[in-house]
């Protein structure tokens, strides 16, 4: 019984070190794209309203952009501005490729709030950490 106590306390204990280990996988070159979005207008948001950031390739100009990276969260009463971090393996992504960070903000029923409407292109050159700063969105009608 004591023998078996140990194992499980041995084994809890290293679980937090397995589970970091799962998340990078040998070889992997990450890639961290961050920055903080915010709007002009003085509106608070509501406490459910959801806010998404996503890394998108966007190379091609007569298909859908593919999501590489994204984060979504809901406000809880924070107001703007918000910080983001998108992580990618860079391996993932193609050197000719056009990437981009876009941002939105909508209520809980999912009507759209606040959007970004200009391109925020990303570079990706082998720094293993971008500051894209702050995008402005604008609110939607």
């Amino acid at each position: 019984m004591a023998r078996f106590a140990r194992t499980l306390i041995l084994g809890l204990a290293a679980a937090p070190l397995l589970a970091g280990c799962a998340t990078m996988m040998p070889g992997e070159k990450p890639v961290t794209v961050s920055g903080t979005i915010t709007y002009r207008e003085r509106i608070a948001l509501p406490p459910t309203a959801q806010v998404e950031v996503q890394l998108a390739d966007v190379s091609l100009a007569d298909a859908p952009s593919r999501t590489i990276a994204q984060q979504s969260f809901t406000a809880d009463g924070r107001q703007v501005p918000f910080a983001f971090s998108l992580t990618v393996d860079e391996r993932r992504l193609d050197p000719r490729g056009s990437y981009a960070v876009s941002a939105r903000i909508t209520d809980a029923s999912g009507r759209l709030m606040f959007i970004t409407d200009t391109r925020n292109s990303v570079r990706f050159d082998g720094r293993p950490a971008i500051d894209m700063g702050t995008l402005v969105m604008v609110k939607t009608r």
